[in-house]
């Protein structure tokens, strides 16, 4: 059986790192649009993995704004009768931001989740490889707390795959 946490997690990574449609251009679009000034991202701020905050910090020099991606849960619902996998695979995407100071953290925070919500809104549709986005998400944020430069905030911005493949 093919690895769907890999499938699922390197066709998300590749909407969001996409270039004029992805999460860098479209942090770059609406800050301009809204004449905000705010750190962009780059594509090599978007990683793949699940790490808590308090790990990733003391193990790499972490630039914020950062972004992780990956798969948190899979289902194999077996609704294609001879399909080795047909079901689905929920994505997170946090967004985590960290300054020296708490002013204005939870309104950056905020921006970036609506930059991420904006890249999913705009690619809707099939992903190719039997994988298809039908556009839900559900976005929760977490309370400032100590960690990252002084103090970290994480928005998680959850969406489900639905996933067909042999």
């Amino acid at each position: 059986m093919a690895q769907i946490g890999g499938i699922s997690t390197k066709k998300s990574m590749a909407v969001l790192i996409a270039s004029g449609a992805g999460l860098p251009d479209t942090v770059d679009a609406l800050s301009a649009e809204q004449e905000i000034t705010l750190p962009a991202i780059t594509a090599q701020q978007i990683v793949a993995q699940n790490v808590a905050p308090e790990l990733s910090d003391r193990s790499t020099a972490s630039k914020y704004p950062l972004v992780y991606i990956y798969c948190g849960k899979i289902v194999n619902q077996l609704r294609e009768k001879f399909r080795t996998f047909s079901g689905s695979a929920q994505m997170v995407v946090e967004a985590r931001v960290s300054q020296d100071r708490i002013d204005e953290m939870e309104s950056h925070l905020q921006f970036y989740a609506d930059a991420i919500m904006h890249v999913l809104d705009n690619n809707r549709g099939d992903w190719g490889d039997g994988v298809f986005y039908g556009g839900g998400y559900e976005v929760a944020f977490t309370a400032v707390k100590h960690g990252g430069r002084n103090f970290i905030q994480t928005a998680k911005v959850t969406f489900v795959l639905e996933i067909s493949t042999d």
